[in-house]
């Protein structure tokens, strides 16, 4: 039977181990923090505001076209994206139109005033809920679908990585996928050219997003 290790030896090596601990755990951190910075950075309202979940005005000028960013919104994540005049076109090419599930927003997954085949006020700028209707993933955007990806002859827009979901740049889902609505769009207006004001309607249009069949 071998002897026990001596007292003082045990501490050192108790204490080895706890600083290899920590250093492991502060580099795994480090790591994460690198990932999440871009997508924290983005979301530029203050915490207070965030936290009254207030109205926010977000500046769309500097999105170029192809380009989106996420916001904030009572602990809601939201997707703001400037669409090409390409883009636009797909979402009226009869093709495309004749997958989606819920084509002409039908279902309420939106205001009266994004009720058209851009689901938004302004044809160039989505705003959408960044929450799939699946179960409640983040989905991400696909401007170039990869070839091992499952999507096939789907020319772009939001894929639900989790379970396979997938909607085009105005937020609507295509059929046979898992989601069965249409991403929801929060209210909002145009207080400025290209500054949009999430959490408030337009005059006179009374709207609330948990109004909307899913989020």
């Amino acid at each position: 039977m071998s002897a026990a290790a001596p007292p003082i030896q045990s501490a050192i090596d108790s204490s080895r181990r706890d600083i290899l601990g920590l250093t492991a755990l502060a580099g795994a951190a480090i790591g994460i923090g690198a990932v999440a910075w871009p997508f924290i950075d983005s979301m530029n309202p203050s915490k207070d505001t965030l936290a009254a979940g207030v109205p926010i005005d977000v500046d769309l000028s500097k999105i170029q076209e192809g380009q989106q960013i996420i916001v904030m919104w009572r602990g809601t994540p939201i997707f703001l994206m400037r669409r090409s005049k390409a883009a636009l076109a797909r979402l009226q090419d009869p093709v495309q139109l004749a997958r989606l599930r819920d084509a002409n927003s039908q279902v309420h997954q939106q205001p009266s005033y994004a009720m058209n085949w851009h689901r938004s006020v302004k044809e160039e700028f989505a705003v959408l809920v960044a929450i799939c209707t699946h179960l409640g993933c983040v989905p991400s955007l696909v401007s170039k679908p990869d070839p091992a990806e499952p999507i096939e002859n789907w020319p772009g827009g939001y894929f639900c990585h989790c379970h396979g979901s997938k909607y085009d740049l105005a937020g609507r889902v295509f059929q046979a996928v898992p989601a069965p609505y249409n991403l929801p769009v929060p209210p909002y207006h145009f207080v400025a050219d290209e500054t949009v004001r999430i959490g408030e309607n337009p005059p006179n249009v009374d709207f609330e997003l948990g109004s909307v069949v899913q989020i």
